[in-house]
């Protein structure tokens, strides 16, 4: 994945490029405006044409008429009209011929010539103040991502020789060390060297909860320090930190597109030819059919006909709808890789999740310690500590705390880790086997009992081809766990459980917790057989778990869930969805905000179709003046975007 120093004119340019007919450069990103600013034009035009309204109607003289009357309402339409028409030529210039800025231009220099002029007007005001509304609310759906690209300070401070030195955040090198004060946000990813601090992660993970830290512990780019002055070691590049890679992603989730989106854009590049041929067709055809034809009338008809037909709203409404809910999501720590999934998670009937890191906490502590008498207690667990040692897995983590330091004289051979089973060495010429009792049954290794009859997860030891004995470990089940499965179905969504840990194990957690379904001692291959069979049913699925051990099954599944996105680099490359915060409950707000979404966007859909459909109909028989075909361009369009904002404001 390249990469590139974000910014957020970046994400409003990419954005919008190519959506709402803008790829003339028009676009709603004027964060350099205040709002005053973008309005003045429309205020400026207001203005000349109620006082030239009041000229026309109220006020009696007699030297408001002729060219002085033009060159006003002209003045009036200059400060709105101006740009729509550079727009229109410059949209021409690229060869896009009918884009909403040339219908808007047609109808309004249509009605001037005509001599409609305050209707001109009228048209074109309403449609830049629709436009400056369209800007407030692009802006506002992207605040919560501007959030997070706030929260990357451009310098930190660095000890060198017990001196502190202010340096950009992009010359730091991985092993310098930054000096952080309270209140300070960490620039890059590092290690605390500090005996201990206190941050805010809501940057990362949404939660404004404090994390504690300790010496050794990872601390990552967007932390707040709470409290005292703390050191980082810094272990990562500034352009590689886990923030850069996020605000990478919310960045390319736009560029995305849901089905709907890319209809929609589809639709209103045949649909807008064919508006300006049948507004042609109703100036020109009833030439031949009415014997009263006025050319004046029926011109004017075709001018509402334009106006009307402006695909605004739905060219607007609806990536701004799909915009929101990726921002929703985001303010909620939950990542979309675009917004092709918020439709797709809109869908899902089953989820289907891992275990041990998932609804459980993934911490395992080692409960009990049984080794066979012929053996050394001290040594086997020796040897088992520095096999684990080769393995990430958090059960070798465990270990790890358990025994304590490595011994350095174990010097292991031909290390090899054996899929869903455990890990292979050769020890003082002596194979060592660390796994569970399915490894030593594939290696014929004999025991004296029955695993299944341990609860437990078991971590079994064989040493010179004899059962050495076991450990067993527990993990705890995640405080929301609980809350997730509720939440799960209350949405009509059945949960299923898939783990490579002991059956009895997974079966003890998926009753606690109110799963429908579980399945223990699985390999990779078994977990996606079970996913398929899901699958074969008919009904959509979705996957979380931590989207690397799991890459077949997440390959499988309609949407694949990571947990742990602080935790895995890999995670954020392959899942299509990220959960920061490891909160299984924010599994059913995903599909909620999914949900939301879709029907947001199609509420509009149908709230455009239907408004413009039957003022379309009164415009072509003359029963629709200008001022209808504003509301139902400008207005509908107002409408549809204030929908599209309350994703927003919902509360997941």
């Amino acid at each position: 994945m390249a990469k590139k120093k974000l910014n957020l004119r970046d994400i409003g340019t990419e954005k919008h490029a190519g959506e709402h007919s803008h790829d003339a450069g028009h676009n709603h990103d004027n964060t350099d405006k205040t709002t005053l600013q973008m309005f003045l034009p429309a205020i400026i035009s207001f203005t000349l044409l109620i006082i030239a309204i009041a000229l026309d109607n109220w006020i009696t003289q007699n030297w408001f008429n002729g060219w002085v009357r033009i060159a006003w309402y002209v003045a009036a339409y200059i400060p709105v009209g101006l740009p729509v028409l550079r727009d229109a030529f410059d949209s021409i210039r690229k060869s896009d011929f009918f884009s909403e800025f040339l219908l808007m231009s047609i109808a309004t220099i249509g009605a001037f010539a005509i001599g409609e002029y305050p209707e001109g007007v009228a048209v074109m005001l309403f449609y830049a103040v629709g436009e400056v509304f369209q800007t407030l609310a692009v802006q506002r759906a992207k605040s919560d991502i501007k959030t997070l690209l706030d929260q990357r300070p451009d310098e930190v401070t660095v000890l060198k020789d017990n001196q502190a030195t202010t340096v950009k955040a992009e010359s730091v090198e991985i092993g310098d060390i930054i000096q952080l004060k309270s209140g300070e946000k960490l620039g890059l990813d590092g290690e605390l060297i500090s005996e201990k601090g206190s941050f805010n992660t809501a940057a990362l993970t949404g939660e404004s909860k404090p994390d504690s830290k300790t010496k050794g512990e990872t601390v990552l780019a967007g932390m707040i320090n709470l409290n005292t002055v703390v050191e980082v070691k810094v272990t990562t590049a500034y352009k590689d930190s886990k923030l850069s890679k996020i605000l990478e992603l919310v960045q390319n989730a736009t560029s995305q597109k849901a089905p709907t989106e890319l209809f929609i854009r589809k639709f209103a590049k045949i649909y807008t030819p064919i508006v300006v041929l049948l507004a042609v067709l109703i100036t020109i055809v009833p030439m031949f059919f009415v014997q009263d034809y006025t050319f004046s009338k029926w011109l004017y008809r075709a001018l509402v006909f334009l106006v009307i037909s402006c695909p605004c709203a739905l060219v607007i409404s609806i990536p701004l709808g799909y915009f929101g809910g990726i921002g929703a999501a985001s303010k909620n720590g939950i990542l979309f890789k675009g917004s092709n999934f918020l439709d797709v998670i809109a869908t899902i009937k089953n989820v289907v999740m891992d275990k041990t890191g998932t609804m459980t906490e993934g911490v395992f502590k080692v409960q009990e310690v049984i080794i066979h008498p012929d053996f050394d207690e001290k040594t086997i667990l020796a040897m088992v500590n520095k096999l684990e040692s080769q393995s990430t897995h958090p059960v070798a983590t465990a270990i790890h705390n358990f025994v304590g330091e490595l011994d350095s004289k174990i010097a292991l051979e031909n290390v090899e880790e054996i899929s869903g089973h455990g890990l292979k060495a050769n020890v003082n010429g002596k194979e060592l086997l660390v796994g569970n009792f399915k490894l030593l049954d594939k290696f014929s290794i004999k025991y004296d009992l029955d695993p299944s009859s341990i609860v437990y997860t078991t971590i079994a030891i064989a040493y010179n081809n004899k059962f050495a004995g076991y450990l067993t470990i527990a993990d705890s089940i995640k405080e929301d766990a609980q809350e997730a499965v509720t939440k799960l179905h209350n949405l009509n969504v059945k949960v299923t459980m898939l783990s490579g840990d002991k059956t009895n194990v997974v079966e003890l957690v998926a009753k606690e917790l109110g799963i429908d379904t579980a399945f223990g001692d699985l390999l990779p291959e078994d977990k996606v057989e079970k996913l398929k069979a899901i699958k074969s049913k008919g009904e959509s699925v979705a996957f979380v778990g931590d989207g690397v051990n799991d890459a077949p099954v997440v390959a499988l599944s309609d949407v694949g869930i990571a947990m742990g996105g602080l935790g895995s680099d890999a995670t954020i490359e392959t899942a299509d969805v990220v959960i920061q915060d490891d909160k299984p409950s924010k599994i059913a707000m995903a599909i909620n905000i999914g949900k939301q979404t879709k029907k947001i966007v199609w509420q509009n859909i149908i709230l455009a179709f239907a408004v413009k459909a039957v003022v379309l109909v009164l415009g072509a028989g003359g029963l629709a003046t200008m001022w209808e075909a504003v509301f139902a361009d400008v207005g509908v369009a107002l409408l549809a975007i204030l929908n599209a904002v309350r994703i927003q404001r919902m509360k997941f």
